[in-house]
């Protein structure tokens, strides 16, 4: 009996998520290549397919196929499955289909306003839908509902039990030792990193951004990548997964690490089970982890010394003017440089985290009520003089930079840091566990963090929770103390602070 509830279970998902990944497919394309006349119909597209989708799964008759399946014996990862679905459903029937289009539609006149908000430098073009965006957001949190604050019901969506009271407890112990740090390397010379501002070919760079994917072993036969406004990696199912990226032209470090950080994303969503497509088991952990590999590859390994080892010679042959003359180390130090700048996604590993904090603090405050959407430039700005120290010139640069708040992505921000500890101590497990990792790394030899992470990571899905997904991984749950720790011995043999 369980068998055959079990298939039918199978086919409605694998129909569901036919909707949902048909829907994807078209934000990707609104992303990349939609002209702008087309915006309108594709909002409306898009909002269809995913009020169906919801419909679908939120009808009486999944709900009467998981209370059944629920009560029958089968295997743990078939239990899983049906317990994870029966908890995403109990949860997407507190979202009616009417709110689910409304939103979707709300995000779409969001997205095209944003694009043109950034193109004038002006936020008054975007302040309208986004502050439609944010009223919705708080309809969902009280629609999901929440113990203590709002803005907990959202964070969940995207690292399930997160919450303020976390992450302002992780933030708030995590500030003084990076802080602590930074000044540190403050009163040290510092790295000469204008070499990485002359003027680099935009195909030559996209020609190595394949080649460093292909070496990550990203499979080409089953993924692609595009230019986008934003990067950005989305999946349709673990044979076809996209990564965007953006080139500029005096700035070679835009690119490059931008295709890593999205590649680390793409192995994920290529190593996720294949047969359990559609289903809980098939899709990642949470956003936290998600972002572990994405920062795992972006900086523990691909702003690493091994990796360059193997691949600056390279890198030197198709750009031999720009960097015959530099060495590999005055190389390693530049892609590593410390400075408090206006861009997150080109910061260094270290101040990174406070541009993350800023928009946590902002989000959390919108959610709240205690900043209004037209008061964002100005609280954005004097946060970032604030924990940066920085003058922010323009909104382009400033709250325009990132493209989340347009997706209605709020609570998402805060995974991108604890994303970065869990790399830290994931990358510490992978080294312990294999003393010649640097060694292979450096003759160009990636395979054992690959067949690691599919062993530790991938092929798990959705079966465990973050921090139980980590101690099975690592021996242990979350320890900021493991970024600390290879944040102060990389930077201290960077800037010779004398600390180890």
């Amino acid at each position: 009996m369980s068998s055959v509830l079990y298939d039918q279970y199978k086919q409605l998902l694998h129909k569901i998520a036919d909707v949902k990944y048909a829907s994807a497919v078209l934000q990707w394309d609104q992303e990349t290549y939609l002209p702008p006349k087309g915006n309108d119909k594709r909002g409306q597209q898009i909002a269809t397919l995913s009020e169906l989708a919801h419909e679908q799964f939120t009808s009486e008759h999944t709900e009467n196929l998981l209370q059944q399946l629920v009560l029958q014996e089968m295997p743990a990862n078939e239990k899983r499955n049906v317990e994870l679905s029966l908890e995403d459903y109990n949860k997407s029937r507190k979202l009616p289909a009417t709110f689910v289009r409304k939103m979707s539609e709300a995000v779409n006149r969001s997205f095209h306003a944003w694009i043109q908000a950034r193109k004038e430098n002006s936020f008054a073009v975007f302040e309208k839908p986004l502050n439609d965006i944010i009223e919705l957001k708080k309809q969902e949190a009280d629609l999901l509902g929440f113990a203590a604050h709002p803005y907990d019901a959202l964070m969940n969506d995207y690292d399930k039990g997160l919450t303020v009271k976390k992450v302002d407890g992780l933030f708030g112990s995590l500030k003084p030792q990076l802080s602590s740090l930074l000044q540190d390397i403050a009163t040290k010379e510092q790295v000469d990193d204008s070499f990485l501002f002359q003027h680099f070919d935009k195909q030559a760079q996209w020609d190595f951004g394949i080649e460093i994917l292909k070496k990550m072993q990203f499979d080409f036969e089953a993924g692609r990548q595009d230019l986008s406004e934003h990067p950005f990696t989305t999946s349709f199912n673990n044979h076809d997964v996209r990564l965007t990226t953006r080139v500029d032209e005096n700035d070679f470090s835009n690119m490059l690490w931008s295709c890593i950080h999205e590649g680390g994303h793409g192995l994920y969503e290529q190593g996720l089970p294949e047969n359990e497509y559609g289903l809980p088991l098939g899709e990642y952990c949470s956003l936290s982890i998600h972002e572990s590999q994405s920062r795992l590859w972006e900086n523990c390994i691909g702003r690493g010394i091994a990796f360059w080892e193997h691949n600056y010679p390279s890198l030197q042959k198709v750009f031999p003017q720009q960097l015959s003359n530099i060495t590999l180390q005055q190389f390693y130090k530049a892609i590593n440089k410390v400075q408090p700048s206006l861009i997150r996604t080109e910061a260094d590993e270290l101040t990174y985290h406070f541009h993350v904090m800023i928009r946590y603090e902002i989000e959390k405050g919108l959610i709240e009520g205690s900043i209004l959407t037209r008061d964002i430039p100005a609280v954005w700005n004097e946060l970032y003089k604030q924990y940066l120290g920085v003058e922010v010139p323009d909104d382009r640069r400033g709250c325009l930079q990132d493209v989340h708040w347009s997706h209605g992505s709020f609570g998402y921000f805060a995974t991108y840091s604890i994303g970065s500890l869990y790399a830290a101590q994931l990358y510490a497990a992978i080294a312990g566990q294999n003393p010649s990792l640097e060694k292979e790394v450096a003759a160009g030899d990636n395979g054992t963090i690959v067949n690691w992470l599919k062993q530790h990571i991938y092929r798990h899905g959705r079966y465990y929770l973050s921090d139980e997904l980590c101690r099975l991984a690592t021996g242990q749950t979350l320890d900021a103390g493991a970024f600390i720790s290879y944040a102060t011995k990389k930077y201290s043999l960077i800037y010779d602070t004398g600390k180890r």
